[in-house]
């Protein structure tokens, strides 16, 4: 046992026992084992002592070591007093608590665990901070000790626990702590005050800790004793407290600067730690790479140190491109109350988890196996899923709560994905897997489970429950990556099912290109020609889904036009509806008017046959756009507000906004314009918080039409800043009449953003009297709308390209488009062109 003091230095700037020990033993030329043979002790003793792991041995153990050694006189009485000091060298009673603790060091994000645990040790006697090597259990506990040191006037003081010692060790460096030599006098020189007790490392002789702190605690109950180690002290009455890796900054945040990275305390740790081995901060080019890096060390306070010691070489770049994925492989000396020698100090990261691996059991450890599988967090369900062997069902509670005590998992949130393996453990899980030849059934096992969470969460896709099943694989998305992309190799048809599932999803996060490309790959390998008729059938029109969403719908035309057969023959009701609502958005993307009016009224039929509410509203919404095609305004706002009706009869929040979405455009074709506007922004902030990025962008831009028409022309340019901030430049004169904002191929999506912004910039330009700028705008539009869905975006372009400009091609143009696309003129579109016509008979 080790006081928590300078173990250099005894009391009184007195020589330790360790370097009087160590320089006793080089003066007479002996080693420690044979200094060991020659005292009759065990030579695990001479080195304890002389590291400092073993501060108080035994009395027989000193006068054995001093005769061995030949000391006699003033050298031994030194050697005795210094391994067995007297009561009047250690701390005194006193009014202010004395404190035998080092000084706490700065944390980082610790406050509310500081709070915390101050509260906890009012209510409970023994307090356990658990958690890996590393993670700032000791940092935090000194920390807590130092804060409540006023609520404990008896004393506050602290010991490490050397490997080895026994229950009187333990007890007698306890006791000394607080200035007695028998636990018999503890009770006495603390009588009825509080005194705290720290003791470090409690893992290295868990049944020695546990025995003396039964003691200790039975005999004083005003003692409280904090606990630090990889596992509980496990008392009656303790209560553990897990200590979490540092948080770090989300996937995906692109800091503006350091102070933004800041807010994170794994980033803040990093960064300071960084400035101890390189002058120069990050710079500005080096800030994602060091949110992914403290991301890939999970916040582990051991790991983000020993990698920002590397900065004296590396930049932040190079260190995540080196270190990125073998994290567990970075070494360095192990910070906190360790003795600074190399024998004793220096760690590997795979060295620190591994000690906390194998504490648990077999079963646990192939358990842990399993569970690394997941790339984030994690549902109990999904545990039990996935540790289910050979038909047997887990009960994973008592698992993770034994996983959660060694601070193997971080527990965090209230919703059910709300577990998940640290970084580190994950990692060197997966790597014993991989030793033992687990690793493909593992991926396995888990690309099946995650197929069945997408499969029973799809249908939530649609109507009241369509939030929750975002949220839900939102939470999943990179164990869907990796499921996909292992089964897509080694078993195509469970990630035929997987990926058949999801284009709804890929959809409303702009993944519509990604997601065809995997599902046109699933279906032209060979080994899903098997698959069930139906399964394919998903899969084809969910191709034919997302290619409506980026222009592609000729190329998945046939296919959708099979699964329509497919469903109808296997009597799918479901299948058939979504296979007409789908046929309805690519015919029209086509200019085939007539056969989408024809699938959107047979889809109607269908719908209102088999009593399918949500689809008799989508049917509506469809058969909406014809009626705006051919002009009948009044009759599309009444369809519009059907399909509202029916949204709200069947709880599909997001048909209701995409149906108030319509009523804005509609609103702005109408000519009311003001309205148009409070209407679109308000849809624009619903669509935001539903996650539609394609539809919420199209709102935007009609809102910009419609300012622009209104001749609010700074709010109109504020829109398209806000759509295409890269090509918003202030003071821009042209538009990109050559170099189109999509290259050839691109996305139907791209476009129809490309026509939008042509239009707002040539109706601004042309409220602002400038004919030939407004032209150009006017064309560049009329190009990037040839050949998108909505077909409305050309004639409007036209139309604005005709009064902007003298030639009559364009007039010849505009007729070309309406008898093609079937689009009618709106009273306010006749009008203009009637004053051009006016303006050149004269």
């Amino acid at each position: 046992m080790t006081p928590d003091h300078d173990r250099a230095r005894g009391p009184g700037g007195r020589t330790g026992l360790s370097d009087l020990l160590r320089g006793h033993r080089l003066a007479v030329g002996l080693t420690q084992a044979e200094l060991a043979d020659r005292a009759g002790v065990g030579v695990r003793t001479v080195r304890d002592l002389e590291r400092g792991r073993a501060t108080r041995p035994q009395r027989t153990t000193v006068d054995l070591l001093a005769d061995a050694l030949g000391l006699s006189g003033d050298e031994r009485r030194e050697f005795v007093d210094t391994a067995r000091p007297p009561a009047s060298r250690l701390p005194a009673a006193a009014d202010d608590p004395p404190v035998a603790l080092p000084q706490p060091v700065p944390l980082f994000g610790r406050e509310r665990d500081v709070a915390e645990v101050s509260g906890l040790l009012d209510a409970y006697p023994v307090v356990s901070l658990v958690g890996l090597a590393g993670v700032g259990k000791t940092a935090l506990a000194v920390t807590v000790a130092h804060a409540v040191a006023a609520r404990h006037p008896a004393g506050v003081a602290g010991v490490l626990v050397g490997e080895g010692s026994d229950t009187p060790d333990v007890l007698a460096a306890s006791v000394s702590m607080f200035g007695v030599n028998r636990l018999a006098d503890l009770s006495c020189r603390i009588g009825d005050r509080r005194a705290l007790l720290l003791v470090d490392a409690v893992d290295r002789a868990p049944d020695a800790v546990a025995g003396a702190l039964r003691v200790l605690t039975a005999a004083v109950p005003t003692l409280r004793v904090l606990v630090t180690g990889r596992r509980p002290a496990g008392l009656p009455g303790e209560l553990v407290r897990p200590v979490a890796p540092l948080d770090v900054p989300p996937a995906g945040v692109e800091p503006a600067d350091q102070a933004d990275l800041d807010r994170w305390p794994a980033a803040a740790l990093f960064a300071a730690r960084f400035a101890q081995a390189r002058r120069e901060p990050p710079t500005p080019a080096e800030l994602p790479a060091l949110a992914a890096l403290v991301r890939r060390l999970g916040g582990l306070p051991l790991a983000i140190e020993l990698m920002a010691a590397r900065g004296r070489i590396l930049d932040v770049t190079e260190l995540l491109d080196r270190y990125g994925d073998r994290v567990l492989d970075l070494t360095g000396v192990r910070p906190g109350w360790e003795p600074a020698d190399t024998s004793a100090g220096t760690v590997t990261l795979r060295d620190a988890v591994a000690s906390s691996y194998h504490l648990l059991a077999t079963a646990d450890r192939a358990a842990l196996r399993r569970l690394s599988a997941f790339r984030n967090r994690w549902s109990v369900e999904l545990a039990e899923e996935l540790l289910a062997d050979g038909g047997r069902r887990w009960d994973a509670a008592p698992l993770l709560d034994r996983l959660r005590e060694l601070g193997l998992l971080s527990v965090r949130g209230t919703g059910p994905f709300r577990f998940r393996l640290l970084d580190a453990v994950r990692d060197f899980a997966a790597e014993q897997a991989d030793a033992d030849g687990e690793t493909a059934r593992i991926r396995m096992r888990h690309a099946a489970v995650i197929a069945g969470l997408v499969h029973r969460t799809a249908p939530g896709l649609v109507g009241a429950q369509m939030s929750g099943a975002v949220r839900a694989l939102d939470e999943a998305t990179s164990d869907i990556t990796a499921a996909l992309t292992y089964a897509a190799e080694h078993a195509p048809e469970t990630a035929l099912l997987l990926a058949a599932s999801l284009p709804r999803w890929w959809r409303l996060r702009g993944r519509d290109v990604s997601g065809r490309r995997r599902l046109r790959r699933l279906l032209a390998d060979p080994r899903t020609a098997g698959a069930r008729p139906t399964l394919r059938a998903w899969a084809m029109l969910g191709a034919a889904r997302l290619a409506a969403e980026h222009g592609a719908g000729a190329e998945e035309l046939p296919a959708a036009r099979a699964a329509l057969v497919v469903f109808a023959e296997a009597g799918d009701v479901t299948g058939e509806l979504s296979a007409r609502s789908v046929l309805c958005a690519l015919l029209l993307g086509l200019g085939a008017h007539d056969e989408a009016r024809e699938q959107a009224e047979a889809a109607l039929a269908a719908a209102t046959r088999h009593h399918r509410v949500r689809e008799m509203a989508v049917a509506q919404a469809h058969l909406t756009w014809h009626d705006v095609r051919e002009g009948r305004l009044a009759g599309a706002r009444r369809r519009l507000a059907t399909v509202d009706r029916l949204a709200a009869q069947c709880g599909d929040q997001r048909l209701r906004v995409l149906a108030r979405a319509d009523q804005a455009e509609l609103t702005r074709l109408e000519g009311r314009f003001a309205e148009a506007v409070e209407q679109g922004r308000r849809v624009a902030a619903a669509l935001a918080e539903l996650g539609d990025p394609g539809r919420r962008r199209r709102t935007v831009g009609a809102v910009g039409l419609a300012l622009a028409h209104a001749g609010r022309t700074d709010e109109a340019l504020a829109t398209v800043a806000e759509l295409w901030p890269s090509g918003a430049v202030p003071g821009r004169r042209r538009p990109p009449a050559v170099e189109m904002l999509d290259p050839p191929g691109a996305g139907g999506d791209a476009r129809t953003e490309d026509a939008l912004r042509g239009l707002i910039e040539g109706h601004v330009a042309l409220h602002r009297g400038d004919r030939e700028l407004a032209a150009e705008w006017f064309a560049a539009a009329a190009d990037a709308a040839e050949g998108v869905a909505d077909r409305r975006d050309l004639v409007e372009a036209l139309v604005g390209l005709a009064v902007s400009t003298a030639d009559p091609r364009v007039l010849d143009r505009l007729d070309a488009a309406r008898q093609v696309t079937g689009v009618s003129l709106l009273p306010q579109e006749e009008e203009l062109l009637f004053s051009l016509s006016a303006r050149r008979g004269r």
